[in-house]
């Protein structure tokens, strides 16, 4: 295995995009994998790779890593993009987990059923500008600086700019009455 962290995922976003946009976001390249049969799949849980059976699977430092959050807390400890001390990963810890919550909505939208795609769009819709966006903005007007934590591009930065991107994908202007994410 090279020195790149090797990414196994089906050729789509997923649960693989933030570990994407963060490895991004650290300067790391690495190579992916993309399962395109389910034997493929299977090989990997016979061979005992798949803790639990599931991707995505990142192979990093001499690991095979699976379940998301792990990943991204090992990335973002990894290469300084997790707080300076213990408050700050727990502010970071909240905003991702809040993200989390919305990214879960989007994730899950191209699975719903034809007949509830508007009914979720407008969940969507309501959840970020009602919910989650205005927690973000207040965040960052309070301290009057350009990250949400520390002054310092953090793991929570870097999901919230794919948050923001994935609800603007499906609602062009969710962002028109948040002045400080649209500078982000």
């Amino acid at each position: 295995m090279s020195g790149k962290p090797r990414l196994t995922y089906c050729n789509g976003r997923g649960r693989m995009e933030p570990v994407r946009w963060l490895l991004a976001a650290a300067g790391v390249e690495f190579e992916e994998i993309f399962l395109e049969t389910r034997e493929q799949y299977e090989k990997l849980i016979k061979d005992g790779v798949l803790m639990f059976q599931q991707v995505p699977l990142v192979e990093i430092d001499g690991m095979k890593m699976v379940q998301t959050r792990a990943i991204l807390s090992y990335i973002a400890g990894k290469y300084n993009l997790y707080g300076k001390d213990l408050k700050e990963r727990a502010l970071i810890d909240m905003y991702v987990e809040g993200i989390t919550d919305l990214m879960q909505m989007i994730l899950m939208f191209p699975f719903s059923p034809p007949e509830a795609k508007e009914k979720n769009l407008d969940s969507i819709k309501e959840r970020a500008t009602n919910r989650y966006f205005p927690v973000f903005e207040k965040v960052l007007k309070q301290h009057g600086q350009d990250f949400l934590v520390g002054n310092k591009f953090s793991w929570a930065d870097v999901q919230l700019i794919e948050a923001i991107l994935a609800v603007e994908e499906k609602i062009p202007a969710v962002l028109s009455g948040f002045p400080q994410l649209q500078v982000i």
